[in-house]
């Protein structure tokens, strides 16, 4: 057995698993962990028999990770070592180290949730911080602290890991490093692409160079299948005439023919070139390669909770992700990284990458955490669930059916969402499933889930049906129909208890929107304008084909796959079914309300009443109401009054500055011990309490331009309950006496207030005015005889002191006749030219 860098961190990492339950193990790229330490802890004493469980990120990784520690015993997979994937599983009775993809560890746990036979949990890659990695950690450790009454042990295995931060979800675990073994990679930089260039010629470009400058395999890393397709037909161009050269692209859909030459070393005398996802940054190996070609980019699904969408976003890696990617050109020997960006560009890119679970739709923990019993708060996280994106999670799980409302207003799993949760699926997917089998379709629900779960088999063409078409056999053997079949057939063999009869029509293509709509209720869609590409969905947003398509003269439709680009606005249609309308009146009646809508004709300027039949925020028909009580149409001119805001009302300058003396007041007592009698009458807490204020006054309003007629000063002043409103007098009065004998309007709508006087109307006062019990100095606006701003200050004893006798100058020179005495603290104030003598 040859050496491995992992090796010389074995004897601690043992010893660690012998002293503690749990420990972290952090090693780089290439050092062997995935093959050596689940076999190095086989035989431990403390697993005593029990078997490995080993979570793998991807199918692809597991099955390889798999293969790999089944020869190192000269066995073949299926005999001590084995694994399950979606789609395929290989182990028998004598597996006793089991190769798993991350979200089949969480389901299994829902059925034995103490892992009976299991001794020995391992997390690989946990640096990908994939959603079902932290789900089913958090479930493990949940299940480990309640329900296991002999150790159930855990080891989280990472190539670039916040050890420390790890460290401490699991009590402080040990923490276990191997150096690993690089050699030296030359970085080669390149310039930063331009907004709008595209990737691929670049990336052609590159290759070539590297083919010509340097020996040994490339491995390519692009941020998707386009990408990949798009620069392996280049390449199959450009390199014609150099058969040694093997062209292999690797992701997850390939067939298993095609990932294994991916993977393997090149024949003796060719060389490959891998053009490859970031599946090939840390989960696999890939043999011979000493040459990296880094675009720098990787696609990521991100939820917008807005929206309540995933779309698939191409984003900068981050340095850790390019310094992996770099490191698999120096595990033979020295190699080479061409990174097409800039070394500036590179200090910029961020550390680490986000974990999913931050970004993600939330839907399918929500649903498998309800299944479990608890909360997100009740379980130990590495980052918690966001909040908002989990509330999201949960009312889309309540208009699936799968959650409900107990008495005490708590969530709880209903039966239909424990049938869901059993399902390996998306929530959404499951529904679909479960429906469509109750209505007598599970064939067609199959497909159509297999279909929406795979990779797209058709290019051009939003319409799902024809994909169906394709899978009928009819049309040959189609790339990619072979794993949806397969998929489609999985699903059915789960679909279990009496269906419901089959429709006589059920060949009718209008099933395949009604299956449709069970999954995406929030993405039926209705057309704008006859023949045209733009629809208005459900949920209250706008989607539009990007392209002429077929499916433009349906009116409604269910649309399964949206996305868009940066700088659009609208969500492009790319995948979706027409919806027959009438399936409303039965089969999709759930997805129907009723609601009384009392809205204003802004061109009338009255409110109108009417009963809508609606599906989210898509009218299907409506019809007038006769009679309005008195209730709902007071609902109605609040909403009105909340859309438009309080200026519909007739405020005067007046209460404006009514409304902020108050404001100020209350300011000043919650500043100084955080509490206040004074009420708040801002606008945003007034829209709060229409109901308080304001709709006791609308008995007489059947049309807009009634609103100017309301006494608005009489209604504000039930805000204000005695002896507030003369101790408003008092403390922030209206106006204040100056020197000169004259009351001076104070301009509260700034703060602090102003006060706007004529410089020589203060002649003879020492000091600021103050209010609010001396808590508040004014602002003095000093005007000139023509009442024009001269000086602005909240310090009037500087501006004596300090600045009168400049401003005095350049005043005297231009109002001659007006006095100016020398000294402003013993002259007599006057409103008038000069004091009266």
């Amino acid at each position: 057995m040859i050496s491995l860098p992992i090796d010389e961190a074995l004897p601690a990492l043992r010893q660690s698993l012998l002293n503690r339950d749990e420990a972290v193990l952090e090693a780089p790229p290439g050092a062997g962990k995935t093959t050596r330490v689940p076999l190095a802890l086989l035989n431990e004493p403390w697993l005593a028999g029990h078997s490995i469980l080993m979570l793998e990120p991807r199918r692809l990784a597991a099955r390889a990770a798999a293969e790999r520690l089944a020869s190192e015993l000269g066995e073949k997979v299926g005999e001590t070592v084995g694994y399950r994937i979606r789609l395929e599983s290989k182990v028998g009775p004598n597996t006793r180290i089991e190769v798993v993809t991350e979200g089949i560890l969480a389901r299994r746990l829902q059925d034995d949730p103490a892992l009976e036979g299991v001794g020995l949990v391992i997390f690989d890659e946990f640096h990908e911080r994939s959603l079902d990695a932290d789900l089913a950690l958090a479930l493990t450790l949940n299940a480990r602290q309640l329900l296991r009454d002999e150790p159930l042990k855990l080891l989280l295995m990472s190539a670039t890991l916040e050890g420390a931060r790890l460290s401490s979800l699991l009590d402080d675990a040990p923490v276990v490093r191997s150096e690993g073994r690089m050699y030296p990679v030359a970085q080669r930089w390149g310039r930063p692409f331009q907004a709008g260039e595209r990737i691929e010629p670049r990336v052609v470009q590159t290759v070539l160079q590297a083919l010509d400058e340097e020996p040994g395999s490339v491995l390519v890393f692009l941020p998707g299948q386009a990408e990949i397709r798009r620069v392996n037909d280049a390449l199959a161009e450009q390199l014609a005439d150099r058969p040694e050269v093997l062209l292999c692209p690797l992701h997850g859909e390939l067939e298993l023919t095609a990932q294994r030459a991916a993977i393997e070393l090149a024949p003796a005398g060719r060389r490959k070139v891998v053009l490859a996802t970031n599946i090939a940054e840390t989960s696999l190996t890939i043999e011979g390669v000493r040459v990296v070609v880094d675009a720098g980019l990787a696609r990521v699904p991100r939820f917008d909770p807005g929206s309540g969408m995933t779309r698939l976003e191409t984003r900068r890696i981050s340095r850790a992700s390019a310094t992996q990617r770099a490191g698999r050109a120096g595990r033979l020997e020295a190699g080479a990284c061409y990174r097409l960006w800039s070394e500036d560009q590179h200090a910029q890119l961020a550390a680490y990458g986000d974990a999913e679970i931050l970004q993600a739709d939330l839907a399918g923990v929500a649903l498998q955490l309800a299944r479990w019993g608890v909360g997100p708060d009740e379980l130990a996280w590495l980052d918690k669930p966001p909040a908002a994106a989990y509330a999201q999670a949960q009312d889309l799980l309540q208009r699936l059916g799968a959650l409900g409302r107990t008495a005490r207003g708590d969530w709880q799993l209903t039966a239909h969402g424990q049938a869901m949760a059993e399902l390996p699926a998306h929530p959404r997917i499951a529904h679909l499933l479960l429906r469509g089998h109750a209505l007598g379709l599970a064939p067609l629900a199959a497909d159509l889930a297999a279909l929406l779960v795979e990779r797209d088999i058709q290019r051009g063409g939003a319409d799902i049906s024809t994909r169906l078409g394709l899978l009928d056999g009819s049309a040959g053997r189609h790339a990619g129909a072979q794993r949806v079949r397969q998929l489609a057939r999985q699903f059915r063999g789960l679909l279990r208890g009496p269906s419901g009869p089959a429709p006589v029509d059920a060949s009718d293509h209008r099933w395949h929107g009604a299956l449709l709509a069970f999954a995406y209720p929030d993405r039926i869609a209705r057309q704008r304008r006859d023949g045209g590409g733009e629809y208005r969905l459900a949920n209250g947003r706008a989607a539009v084909f990007g392209e002429p398509d077929a499916l433009m003269k349906e009116a409604w439709l269910v649309i399964a796959e949206l996305g868009s680009r940066q700088g659009q606005r609208e969500e492009r249609i790319y995948r979706a079914a027409a919806l027959d309308p009438a399936l409303f009146e039965k089969e999709l009646a759930e997805m129907v309300s009723l609601r009384d809508e009392l809205e204003w004709d802004e061109r009338e300027g009255v409110l109108r009443a009417e009963r809508q039949r609606r599906v989210g925020e898509l009218i299907l028909s409506r019809e007038p109401l006769p009679g309005l009580d008195d209730e709902a149409r007071g609902r109605a001119l609040l909403a009105l009054v909340r859309r438009k805001g309080l200026e519909l009302l007739p405020w005067t300058p007046e209460l404006r500055q009514w409304q902020a003396r108050i404001s100020l007041l209350r300011a000043l007592d919650l500043a100084s011990d955080g509490a206040s009698d004074w009420p708040d009458v801002s606008d945003e807490a007034l829209l709060k309490r229409l109901e308080d204020w304001l709709l006791p006054y609308l008995g007489k309003v059947t049309r807009l331009s009634h609103f100017a007629g309301l006494d608005l000063q009489s209604m504000l002043a039930t805000l204000l309950p005695w002896p507030l409103p003369q101790r408003l007098d008092e403390q922030a009065p209206v106006a204040i006496a100056v020197p000169s004998g004259s009351r001076v309007r104070l301009d509260y709508s700034e703060s602090p207030p102003v006060l706007a006087v004529r410089l020589q109307e203060l002649f003879g006062l020492a000091e600021t005015p103050r209010i609010a019990g001396g808590r508040q100095v004014v602002k003095l606006h000093l005007l000139s005889p023509a009442r024009r701003p001269v000086q602005v200050t909240q310090d009037l004893a500087s501006f004596w002191a300090n600045t009168y006798i400049d401003v005095k100058k350049d005043l005297k020179g231009r109002y001659p006749k007006h006095y100016w005495p020398d000294d402003p603290l013993v002259a007599e104030p006057t409103a008038r030219v000069k004091p009266r003598k």
